[in-house]
């Protein structure tokens, strides 16, 4: 009996220790870390953590995935389809490590496993793809913090978790929570800010969100504004004969603009008006009803202080007041007061956006820099000091002046942090920007323009240089310009300009290999090359324009086709859009006849590259399939030194050293041949990072 009571006691004990160790290794499973998975349009920028580990789906190589860069990449760019071309992973998908680095100042294309990456200037952000696994001493989140406005359906696992959209939404996937062993460092996130509009005041509240629950919707009801009725100086804008213009004042002349005399009532509430609540940024809507409610309105409550500066508006700003004669002493205290406004809005500080102030007159002068002030209460009081310069409204002067002195490191300039420039105008300007706007624009700086009181129809006559807002922006689709009716109007800007300047996912208006040329297509149509070939050779160059960024801003596409004649298929500005550009690509029908290539170079030269616009690389791309006719060598070389870069593909019996004549040297880089039509396609990928790369290897003005 004792015995088996030994044996039982025995057994007892190694089934309890078996529970116990099958318990221990079920929570040491539960100590798992938990991967979120990424979408593969999911972009570095997207993601506020600085370094973390995520899965990838299937089927992220993809054209539309777009990647800027070789082994460092752009947080502009798909990090899965990042990870794909630096080969840490194949487009069956798989676990990677990010980790966020600082801004460069030049990101070199390249075509690797599969993956053709692109060039990029510039971005103020950069990350590193390495193999999932975690590093040591890391605590990685199971929780990726997102700052977006779209909604989406956020996986984990096999939940999948409904995110509300919003203004200024937070999202995050959502998971399990993961223990963190006592021994491991501790890694926090920054806990993001929700700007939440007041209906009261145009001036937004920081609501912090607790971490818990940081996914929140932000509404906001629109208000009702009332109406001004605004009168125009008569003496100072007329339509009579008068020689007192804007654009002869003399600054001791005192003349200003009168007051307006201002009728106030109740106004309904409008669509114009619920544009601006909005800020749909739609082109030709108007965001204004005209006039103010009240002073409160002009004068917001103040934002509560924000420790270091915004973190969600990391940008470097310089804002050019006007200060000439004709804004007048009552409209200039306005403008201060809009300034003092767009700084207490902004929530300045050094983890945020840093702001500084140029006036122009006659010649502009810097007010303060980027780092005189690092936070919204001292340069709300600084800017309330800044005296009237007088003068002319030199703006292009102004543009020259601060893409040259302002944005310099000694300045504050940060590198990492986008640079942007906010134009207030006063009616026009009195000097040219297109060329001031051009150079700015080609050196990294984004410009936004906000002019008040535009000229009327009567008025443009009195207008130097006509259109002069979309010839200085980087895009005409109404977000980088915002016009307002009257300077009573100006406080409605705020919260609309402060949307915009901190959306740094749509600050690329430096100039790049993709938005930055025309480029036109001379095509040959030769009865050697046949219908179906030649329908090839338009698959091709539908293929390479589609790459690129096309709008009367941007890129721009024009087609030649020849025999022993020439045709122009459509202009450099037939087109702005890439969908109209690509149709016209598929409408062009097959000519057929000899070979006059030479000939079809200069056509080009006259027809096309004489009419592209000064601030364009003019790139030329020739396709042909056999010897040509005439003489290649002498029109070749007056295209190149018209500024043309030309590019030949040559196909089947192409003769090899017209191929060279024609081309840009060096020739092996602008100079491509293959043997059958089929075989076209193999070299867009190829000529287009050729591009980009001389593109970036010019010297900056």
């Amino acid at each position: 009996t004792m015995r088996a009571t030994v044996i039982a006691t025995f057994f007892g004990v190694f089934l309890i220790c078996t529970c116990a160790a099958k318990e221990a290794t079920k929570k040491t499973k539960k100590t798992k870390l938990y991967v979120p998975q990424i979408d593969c349009d999911v972009k570095a920028g997207k993601i506020i953590n600085p370094e973390f580990i995520a899965k990838c789906p299937p089927g992220c190589q993809d054209v539309k995935y777009r990647v800027y860069g070789t082994d460092i990449y752009a947080s502009f760019s798909s990090v899965c389809n990042a990870a794909i071309h630096s080969g840490i992973i194949d487009n069956t998908g798989g676990k990677i490590l990010v980790q966020k680095v600082a801004g460069h100042s030049g990101y070199r294309g390249s075509f690797s496993n599969g993956v053709r990456s692109l060039s990029l200037p510039r971005w103020r952000e950069s990350f590193l793809v390495s193999e999932g696994k975690p590093r040591k001493g890391v605590t990685y989140p199971s929780t990726l913090e997102y700052s977006s406005s779209k909604s989406a359906a956020v996986k984990s696992g096999n939940d999948c978790v409904n995110v509300p959209t919003g203004d200024a939404v937070q999202k995050e996937y959502q998971t399990s929570p993961v223990p963190t062993p006592a021994t491991q460092m501790a890694t926090t996130t920054p806990t993001p800010t929700t700007m939440t509009t007041d209906p009261s005041t145009t001036t937004p509240k920081p609501t912090m969100t607790p971490a818990t629950t940081r996914t929140t919707t932000v509404a906001a009801a629109a208000k009702t504004r009332a109406g001004l009725h605004r009168v125009r100086d008569i003496a100072f804008r007329s339509t009579s004969t008068s020689a007192s213009n804007r654009n002869i004042l003399r600054p001791n002349t005192g003349i200003q603009r009168q007051e307006p005399v201002a009728a106030f009532r109740r106004a309904a509430s409008s669509p114009a008006h619920l544009a601006m609540e909005t800020d749909l940024w739609k082109p030709g809507l108007s965001l204004f009803d005209t006039g103010f409610s009240s002073n409160e309105e002009l004068n917001p409550k103040p934002l509560e202080s924000i420790p270091h500066g915004n973190p969600n508006c990391k940008v470097d700003l310089s804002f050019l007041m006007d200060g000439s004669w004709s804004i007048g002493k009552r409209r200039f205290q306005l403008q201060k007061q809009f300034l003092g406004n767009m700084a207490q809005a902004l929530g300045i500080g050094s983890a945020g956006p840093l702001m500084g102030v140029v006036q122009y007159g006659n010649d502009p002068s810097t007010e303060f820099n980027l780092k005189t002030y690092d936070n919204s209460n001292d340069l709300r009081n600084a800017i309330e000091k800044i005296s009237q310069k007088g003068g002319l409204s030199n703006v292009g002067k102004a543009l020259s002046f601060v893409n040259k002195n302002f944005f310099l490191d000694t300045n504050g300039n940060r590198g990492g942090a986008p640079n942007v420039v906010v134009v207030l105008v006063d009616g026009w300007p009195t000097d040219r920007v297109e060329e001031a706007s051009r150079l700015a624009r080609e050196s990294g700086i984004n410009i936004f323009f906000v002019t008040i009181e535009a000229a009327a129809e009567s008025e443009k006559q009195n207008v130097i240089e006509p259109n002069f807002v979309d010839k200085a922006v980087c895009r005409t689709n109404g977000f980088y310009s915002i016009n307002v009716p009257s300077w009573f109007s100006l406080h409605k800007v705020v919260q609309p300009l402060v949307k915009r300047v901190c959306d740094t996912d749509r600050l690329v208006c430096s100039k790049t290999c993709l938005n930055s040329a025309d480029i036109g297509f001379v095509i040959d149509g030769s009865s050697s090359v046949g219908t179906s070939n030649f329908r090839t050779v338009l698959q091709f160059v539908a293929n390479i324009s589609k790459e690129f960024e096309i709008s009367d801003t941007d890129t721009r596409i024009g087609a030649v086709q020849y025999t022993y004649e020439q045709r122009l298929e459509f202009s450099f500005d037939k087109y702005s859009t890439k969908q109209d550009v690509l149709s016209a690509i598929k409408r062009i029908s097959y000519w057929s006849g000899g070979t006059s290539t030479g000939a079809a170079i200069s056509y080009a030269s006259e027809q096309l590259f004489s009419k592209s616009k000064p601030n364009k690389r003019k790139i030329m791309i020739l396709i042909t399939d056999g010897r040509s006719y005439d003489d290649v060598r002498v029109p070749a070389m007056a295209a190149h030194q018209n500024g043309v870069i030309a590019y030949s593909i040559g196909v089947a019996w192409a003769a090899q050293d017209e191929l060279e004549a024609i081309a840009t040297d060096p020739d092996k880089e602008h100079s491509f041949f293959v043997d059958e039509f089929d075989n076209l396609y193999r070299f867009v990928n190829q000529l287009i990072q050729n591009i980009c790369t001389e593109f970036n290897s010019q010297p900056r003005n």
